[in-house]
């Protein structure tokens, strides 16, 4: 349970820094509200999967999840260009995350 709750919460860490680019400052109210709620889901879900996982293993994990999916949420909608020096590393980064889970 811990591990789908981690899961969750590093998408959520990609909701909500997707929408803090688009806050403008925080002057745009919509993205604003998205930000503040999914920074709160992400962390409880954070704070909750450290119960029973390691502190480092957890944190990397989210952070591992919330970075890729904000990279590729970029690349799919034209914020970002897309390289294959890019795409490596976001290979990289998963292949980190799933050492992790699997080591545990």
């Amino acid at each position: 349970m811990s591990w789908l709750v981690l899961v969750l919460s590093g998408v959520l860490e990609a909701v909500w820094a997707t929408a803090l680019g688009k806050t403008q400052g925080f002057t745009r109210p919509v993205p604003s509200a998205i930000f503040c709620v999914a920074i709160v889901a992400s962390m409880a879900g954070l704070a909750y999967a450290m119960r029973t996982l390691p502190v480092g293993t957890a944190y990397a994990v989210w952070v591992g999840i919330g970075a890729v999916l904000t990279v590729a949420y970029a690349m799919a909608t034209g914020t970002e260009s897309i390289s294959a020096p890019k795409l490596l590393f976001l290979v990289l980064i998963i292949g980190g995350v799933i050492g992790l889970k699997v080591s545990h």
